[in-house]
């Protein structure tokens, strides 16, 4: 009994975790383009394909590796496993791509499509689909954001504007975040192209069929190279992520100096305001100087100059007079200290000893040139 119970509870316990193991709903398509769907657990499918269970957990966010020829992709949400055969795609149920899966990529596969490997093994023709999907989606982000942004900075980029309208600011602030995480996304599928360029091992561990066919395997000793053509595919989308990065690196810069604008324009006018600021506060100021003789002469005391009916216009002309040249002194004053220095006063004797070393790196270039000119006679003859 206790034997039993030995080999019942390892029993038991594979059941549950078989039990627990998790589903993939899984689309498979074969080299003619015909599409076959089906659900399988986890255990099952790295049983058939003959791998691992963790070459199954797509760890990495974006990754193109080899187990067992068998070559397991990962684009973000799109996992697929490729084989010399055929091409499966995990989960296809929750990706949102039911336009590519449906209608383009099997009329790709069976050679209908724009790709430039259907003459080549059918590893090929699914590596550079699943690649062509991922480019176009990346350019696909990069052309909407590039218009938005350029109407948002426009918008904002305009010197009659006193201020910035907070709605544009929030809109290139969002632009300008989506535009960081396509800058990162193009950097890691960079990153996971240039890994496997710069191994050679990895690029003949991509071509499947060169170590399963015999046909291609003489095709390659004879001398078609599959493995020059796998790395001439990858540089080849290499180098558009490259340009989609060059791209987007402009934009950003655009951004940064139209922000740079902004604030110009902002303390532009900013130091307008303050200058007539201060210069109202000048005027206050010598106003309520000569004031002081108005307040003077309304006190209460009596004198023999309120008699007169010519002191008022005389003490008003008096004041106003006064102000304005007080006023008038002080805006001297302030532009003297606001304008820009003068250049640095250049003696008459460097003036006139400029152009005659000018002359002697003329001359000095002349008989250069003469020298490699008759140099070049020499030889000739």
């Amino acid at each position: 009994a206790g034997k039993f119970c030995q080999h019942a509870t390892p029993e038991a316990s594979q059941a549950t975790l078989a039990s627990v193991s998790p589903v993939f709903a899984v689309m498979k398509l074969d080299k003619e383009g015909n599409t076959t769907y089906f659900e399988k657990k986890k255990t099952e499918l790295y049983q058939e394909l003959g791998l691992q269970a963790r070459d199954l957990r797509f760890q990495h966010l974006m990754s193109i590796a080899t187990r067992n020829n068998r070559i397991i992709m990962r684009m973000e949400f799109l996992k697929a496993v490729i084989t010399p055969e055929f091409l499966l795609i995990l989960d296809y149920r929750n990706l949102n791509l039911e336009h590519w899966l449906f209608n383009e990529l099997a009329s790709q596969l069976a050679g209908e499509g724009q790709l430039v490997t259907y003459s080549l093994p059918f590893e090929f023709r699914a590596i550079e689909a699943i690649l062509q999907y991922w480019i176009s989606k990346l350019q696909g982000r990069l052309y909407t954001l590039q218009p938005q942004i350029l109407e948002t900075l426009e918008a904002l980029v305009d010197p009659k504007l006193l201020s910035v309208d907070r709605s544009k600011l929030h809109i290139l602030l969002q632009n300008g975040k989506s535009l960081s995480e396509l800058e990162t996304d193009v950097k890691v599928f960079k990153e996971t192209i240039l890994e496997i360029l710069d191994e050679e091992e990895l690029i003949e561990e991509l071509c499947l069929s060169k170590w399963t066919d015999p046909q291609v395997f003489e095709e390659s000793t004879s001398g078609i190279d599959h493995a020059e053509e796998m790395e001439l595919l990858l540089e080849n989308y290499y180098r558009q992520a490259e340009d989609l990065a060059n791209e987007a690196r402009e934009l950003r810069v655009l951004i940064d100096d139209s922000e740079s604008i902004i604030f110009i324009n902002l303390d532009s006018h900013r130091n307008v305001m303050m200058r007539l600021n201060l210069q109202l506060t000048m005027g206050t100021f010598s106003l309520s100087l000569f004031g002081l003789i108005g307040v003077a002469f309304g006190m209460n005391l009596e004198s023999s100059l309120e008699e007169d009916p010519r002191i008022f216009w005389l003490v008003t002309g008096i004041m106003f007079l006064g102000s304005g040249l007080i006023w008038r002194r002080l805006l001297s004053f302030l532009g003297r200290h606001l304008e820009p220095p003068l250049p640095p006063h250049v003696p008459a004797v460097l003036k006139k000893s400029q152009p005659a070393a000018g002359r002697v790196e003329i001359k000095n270039n002349l008989k250069a040139e003469t020298f490699g000119l008759s140099r070049s006679t020499l030889t000739n003859e």
